[in-house]
């Protein structure tokens, strides 16, 4: 799916997985290819491995930066179990991008519940445009657990309107010198977990 004159997505993960900074960027990277671009942050328990979103809307001009249940275009979760939580905001023809990595809540580590099963199977019911990968081992062959975030980029970036020079030019912008070149092998390891063609 490339959406090409406008479109929403939904980040979705939970505290320590680096949505915000994620969000950053694929803003930057819109504004860098001429879109007009919103976006709206949710943080909840952050700090405590709570839920968090991000809203991101794009287009020639974007108005509000919140999407309706039911219209996102594309839903990248970076952890399994948030794609099933925010899946009903996709749209009826949406892509969703999930993250196996699975990230026990306090109430599943502590026992009291259990970490939900069969998740693609129940994602599927919401749409068959669904797409795995493992953005975890991919950061890891890298050296580097926190770039998890920016590989879930790469990967959803062919889903977007944006040439890959520009993502590469917004990671430059954005982030600090000695830290671009292993978010752009980031980056490149995620767009490499899917075909060119989705």
């Amino acid at each position: 799916m490339t959406v090409v004159a406008g479109g929403n997505v939904l980040l979705a993960g939970v505290g320590g997985q680096g949505i915000l900074l994620a969000s950053e960027v694929l803003c930057e990277a819109f504004l860098l290819g001429g879109y007009d671009v919103k976006k709206s942050e949710v943080h909840g328990m952050a700090q405590r491995g709570g839920a968090v979103t991000t809203h991101l809307r794009f287009g020639p001009k974007v108005n509000s930066p919140l999407i309706e249940p039911g219209t996102a275009d594309l839903l990248v979760a970076f952890e399994k179990m948030e794609a099933l939580r925010f899946a009903h905001y996709l749209s009826p023809g949406g892509a969703a991008l999930a993250n196996t990595q699975e990230i026990y809540p306090p109430s599943v580590a502590t026992g009291r519940e259990r970490y939900p099963a069969g998740i693609e199977e129940r994602l599927r019911e919401f749409t068959p445009r669904l797409f795995v990968v493992d953005a975890l081992a991919a950061a890891l062959s890298l050296g580097e657990v926190r770039a998890v975030n920016i590989v879930m980029v790469g990967a959803a970036s062919h889903f977007l309107p944006l040439e890959e020079k520009t993502y590469i030019d917004a990671l430059r912008a954005f982030l600090p010198e000695k830290i671009v070149e292993v978010n752009v092998r980031a980056f490149r390891a995620g767009r490499g977990l899917l075909p060119a063609q989705v």
